[in-house]
């Protein structure tokens, strides 16, 4: 199979479309991270390149969206530069019934979170295996946390009855180092009962930079799914 008839990329692409075709021209843009937001990135650029948007410059989450936003032509600013975003657009590694998400796979939360709530408008595109019923089922939680207070932070998160690892680099010996040179702990709770309490209770340990659950957040779901091999586009 090629990657053109490759239905989970071409459902990729198609979600990244409709979150880019909500974008208007004049606005100032949130440019998440992940494999689903980087087709809106290009579909931005294109959109850009082609006249049918004008006016836009984006406020990237990590550095991987900074250098695809430069590969498609989309300026760039800075969040001292300006005093809103009208749109943000952005994946997440689950999202349950009330839209709330866990993100930080690519351990980019904390920009991530930022730019989001910043955000007049969030989207947020997935596919439908993001999908769960209660937060915490599947993934852990990242939890960004400078280097000197990893230990005591594992010991606290396990206090809360969590289940800590430090995150290891792939092809890279140690650990992964974030954007802002800190570290991340993934942290598995058998139940996430109350996402808001957690998410304060877990930024409230000393050391702790931020975490990747996002509360009262998300705006719109784009969800991506293949039916009968083709690729469709929900909303939540």
């Amino acid at each position: 199979m090629t990657a053109a008839t490759d239905p989970v990329k071409l459902m990729k692409q198609k979600v990244g479309k409709a979150a880019a075709d909500l974008v208007k021209s004049g606005s100032i843009v949130g440019l998440g991270t992940g494999s689903t937001t980087a087709f809106a990135i290009q579909y931005i650029g294109e959109r850009l390149k082609s006249g049918e948007l004008k006016d836009i410059v984006g406020v990237p989450t990590s550095f991987q969206a900074e250098v695809l936003a430069k590969e498609y032509g989309i300026p760039l600013t800075t969040l001292d530069a300006i005093d809103h975003i009208d749109i943000a657009i952005d994946g997440a590694d689950e999202v349950d019934p009330q839209k709330n998400l866990i993100k930080g796979g690519g351990a980019a939360h904390t920009r991530e979170k930022v730019v989001d709530y910043l955000a007049d408008q969030f989207i947020v595109v997935v596919d439908g295996g993001k999908l769960v019923d209660r937060l915490g089922s599947v993934f852990a939680v990242p939890v960004e946390v400078i280097p000197m207070a990893v230990t005591p932070v594992m010991r606290a998160v396990a206090k809360l009855g969590g289940k800590p690892e430090l995150r290891m680099g792939v092809k890279k010996a140690g650990p992964v180092i974030t954007d802002q040179g800190n570290m991340v702990i993934d942290v598995k709770f058998d139940s996430i009962d109350d996402p808001m309490n957690l998410e304060k209770t877990l930024n409230n340990i000393p050391g702790v930079l931020e975490n990747g659950i996002f509360v009262n957040c998300a705006d719109r779901v784009l969800i991506g799914e293949v039916k009968d091999g083709q690729p469709v586009v929900r909303e939540m």
